[in-house]
């Protein structure tokens, strides 16, 4: 099977050598997206960074011909456990039951993020 990759103008370009989504037969992964604003900059706070990392998912994903309806797995990457409440409540905006399976893990991202996310899909 051949790998193809997605890409989106709604989605900020990649930092390297990767894709913003890939998809190989039915299954679609999106690259980590952090909160960026279309000017490169960064929001103050993990509720409106989560925001856009979840908007640039889902473009992402689309770019690939899938969806949050096809998620089966996202990981996301948080810098304060102290913010693990609010970034669950910006989820729940964009994701509902039943929910995708899926890792929260606390790391250290470049100055300013506050959160990474990336998915797994099946279509």
């Amino acid at each position: 099977m051949t790998r193809i990759a997605g890409s989106s103008a709604a989605v900020p370009p990649p930092a390297g050598p990767y894709s913003q989504s890939a998809r190989i037969g039915s299954f679609v992964a999106s690259s980590g997206q952090a909160g960026f604003l279309p000017d490169g900059s960064l929001p103050d706070g993990v509720a409106e960074q989560t925001r856009l990392a979840l908007a640039h998912v889902r473009d992402a994903l689309r770019a690939s011909g899938a969806g949050f309806e096809h998620v089966l797995h996202m990981r996301i990457y948080l810098t304060d456990p102290s913010q693990f409440a609010t970034m669950n409540e910006v989820y729940t905006e964009f994701l509902g039951a039943p929910y995708p399976a899926r890792t929260t893990v606390y790391v250290t991202l470049p100055a300013g993020m506050h959160v990474e996310i990336d998915a797994l899909a099946v279509v």
